[in-house]
């Protein structure tokens, strides 16, 4: 068995070992969830917790753990014999990205139940959990439905198992702890608001702590047993001080002043729900126990406000979690005239006495209680970074419009020349800053045609797990969903040779149905911008990155992939790789530069390579290319050899035969138009759709969906 990394060896990363201690104490806070860079040893403090857990008691064979002094009445291995407990270390248990929902909520046998009338339950993860922990890494990489099932097992503190009227229900109260990396994608706010606390991690910059984590690894990684006996005494201290805060917890009293207290900062803050109120309360009153108190003061409402809020308040989207600490104490400030006179005479209180801080033996510094020497194979904790200032477009009047008028006529006698000498420097030179991004807007669906099996989500139809049920077959592998109706029919006219006398059905293997069902799938999003001196123009570039925008935060709201292309000079550059992170798309496009040629053909052929590497990694989700462009290629042009126009044309019909639905948001503005993005479109055998159509709310006609058009004029 491997020995796991001591917990109070860790260096630094006080937030995080702070509020694992407290859900340690108090479970009822609803878990933790940990917001890092990799490398920044999340998991190492989550394995080190559990081995801090107090043992638990256990009915002897029970496979869901239940309490010998209260047992589940509801527990399928019940009803249980008295004075059957025996004694065992609490567990963790992991859960893998790739779990399937039997896995985790555990199976329900279908054909034994309706064959034998025998309801045969094999016990899944959340089962292994109960009374322990569930940690699950790359929570945000989870599946939705998997993570609605594991957060409402964690709320109800129960898990049901439905199978067509067949159900099983057992108790599943465990500490819920997730991981996850912002740069791989977000959770959706309602699912962020179900963890109770949450923390970011990032690596120390201090050079002698840095020094330390690798020496104490080092030291770990050399001699596991030797190096977790030297920590055995703070071991032992941090997990004796865990259950004296267990049994003090019941006796620590919530005051009114400190409920009015936690009632304003959540209204302060504008967090929706009462969900926080409540969760602060939790966590309020076990900083007070796991500082030897029964009374709740205004820095444990301060503590517990900075762990339970800053995932759950108001922000602007792709804004990172965050809190305002000077807000929060100028909130706090107004309930310091009530604050009563600490008592002189009542000397300290235990580890944690009220001249305590933050950086005391008791605070988060060192929730050992010992001396801090820094930590094992983590980090210290740092605070997010701020959100950076979009640049604001000039706002001169009717200057922009008019150069970008004149801009588009000029470049109408050719394929750049003069206009690209106007807008910078011409070549691959002349780049202009960056410019914000319009304020974005609800955009109109864009779907992948055809009957996807992808990962689920909310964009393109698909074969699914979850949906509406759109017909039946054989099963495939083990039945999960019984189509009843279908199942009766294949079974019924078998009756008779089977021998059935009286009420009932005969089933057999052979006449089970599974249902088909047609749900929602998340696709790739690839983007491939125009940033040349074309589209340099400011309104008009503002206004590209706003539409793009707004494309971003639509594809986050449906959880798809998103990968960033753009093409500027004399070459094109993948600018994000295909990820879950629309935040870190929306971060690129914002630092976008504009200036120089239009290399075209070079974004696409750029493209169709991002997609064929995509397509070996997950061949199930299906891709949708966004070209946001005017359709012109000027890129220098070669001796005896197709023009720009050509080789752009070329690498769209190359697209089109890989069968890739597109759509081609066409940026061509001013009275002279000359139509090249429809022409673009007609040779991706894509939709064209200008700025104004893309909004939701626009009066003019538009298709909903992106076809795979066959017929050129009606693509143009």
């Amino acid at each position: 068995m491997t020995t796991t990394y001591p917990f109070s060896a860790i260096v630094g990363m006080d937030g995080l070992r702070l509020a694992l201690l407290l859900n340690a104490v108090s479970p009822a806070v609803g878990g933790v969830l940990v917001r890092g860079e990799k490398g920044t040893a999340k998991s190492t403090a989550v394995r080190a917790i559990a081995a801090l857990l107090p043992a638990v008691d256990v009915v002897a064979g029970c496979r869901f753990s239940c309490d010998p002094a209260a047992p589940d009445p509801s527990c399928p291995d019940g009803p249980h014999e008295p004075d059957t407990g025996e004694a065992r270390p609490a567990r963790m248990v992991e859960l893998p990205v790739g779990a399937s929902e039997d896995r985790l909520v555990g199976a329900l046998d279908i054909e034994r139940a309706l064959s034998d009338g025998v309801k045969a339950f094999e016990p899944g993860l959340l089962a292994d959990a109960h009374r322990g922990v569930l940690y699950v890494d790359e929570v945000n990489l989870l599946h939705d439905h998997l993570i609605d099932l594991l957060l409402d097992a964690a709320a109800m503190g129960a898990s049901y198992v439905e199978r067509e009227g067949v159900s099983v229900r057992h108790a599943a109260r465990f500490l819920l702890v997730g991981t996850m990396n912002p740069e791989e994608g977000e959770l959706r706010p309602q699912l962020l608001d179900r963890f109770g606390l949450t923390v970011e991690v990032a690596a120390s910059r201090d050079t002698d702590e840095r020094v330390e984590v690798v020496r104490r690894r080092l030291a770990y990684d050399e001699d596991p047993e030797g190096f977790a006996a030297r920590w055995a005494a703070d071991e032992a201290a941090l997990r004796e001080r865990i259950a004296a805060a267990r049994a003090l917890l019941p006796r620590v009293g919530l005051g009114d002043r400190a409920l009015r207290q936690i009632a304003a900062v959540c209204a302060g803050f504008e967090v929706d729900g009462m969900r926080a109120d409540i969760v602060t309360a939790r966590t309020a009153t076990a900083l007070a126990a796991w500082a030897d108190r029964t009374d709740v003061r205004t820095e444990d409402v301060r503590g517990a406000a900075l762990l339970s809020l800053p995932h759950r308040r108001r922000r602007a989207p792709f804004d990172a979690p965050g809190l305002d600490e000077d807000k929060l104490d100028e909130i706090l400030r107004q309930f310091e005239e009530d604050e009563p006179e600490p008592d002189p005479d009542a000397g300290p209180e235990g580890p944690d006495s009220p001249d305590d801080g933050p950086d005391g033996p008791g605070g988060p510094e060192n929730p050992g209680g010992g001396p801090q020497e820094g930590a094992g194979d983590g980090a210290g904790e740092q605070a997010p970074p701020a959100a950076p200032e979009p640049s604001v477009p000039d706002q001169r009047t009717g200057e922009h419009e008019t150069a970008d008028r004149e801009t588009d006529s000029a470049r109408a006698d050719g394929d750049g020349g003069a206009g690209e000498s106007a807008e910078g420097t011409g070549g691959s030179g002349g780049e202009r800053a960056a410019v914000g991004a319009a304020a974005p807007f609800r955009t109109r669906r864009l779907d992948v045609p055809g009957l996807g099996e992808g990962a689920a989500g909310r964009r393109s139809r698909a074969r699914s797990a979850h949906g509406r049920t759109t017909g039946a077959r054989r099963p495939r592998g083990t039945l999960s969903a019984l189509h009843l109706t279908a199942t009766v029919r294949a079974a019924a006219p078998h009756q008779r040779a089977r021998g059935r006398r009286g009420p009932g059905l005969l089933v057999r293997r052979d006449d089970l149905r599974e249902a088909v069902r047609e749900g929602r799938e998340g696709n790739l999003v690839l983007f491939v911008v125009d940033a040349s001196g074309s589209m340099a123009a400011r309104t008009r570039m503002s206004a590209i990155k706003g539409a793009v925008l707004s494309l971003l935060l639509d594809a986050y709201q449906r959880r798809d992939k998103v990968g960033l292309i753009t093409f500027r000079g004399a070459d094109a550059e993948l600018a994000l790789p295909p990820t879950s992170s629309v935040d870190a798309a929306a971060v690129r496009l914002e630092r976008l530069p504009t200036g120089g040629r239009t290399p075209l053909a070079a974004g696409l052929l750029k493209a169709r390579e991002v997609l064929r590497v995509e397509r070996l990694r997950d061949p199930s989700r299906r891709p949708l290319l966004v070209v946001v462009t005017d359709g012109r290629a000027t890129e220098a042009k070669r001796a005896g050899g197709p023009t720009p126009v050509e080789r752009a044309g070329r690498a769209a019909r190359m697209l089109a035969g890989d069968g890739v639905a597109s759509v081609v948001v066409d940026c061509e503005s001013g009275p002279v138009r000359l139509g090249l993005a429809g022409a673009l479109a007609r040779e991706l055998r894509a939709t064209p759709v200008t700025l104004d159509e893309l909004r939701a709310d626009s009066v003019t006609a538009l298709v909903r969906d992106v076809r795979t058009v066959s017929n050129p004029r009606r693509a143009a």
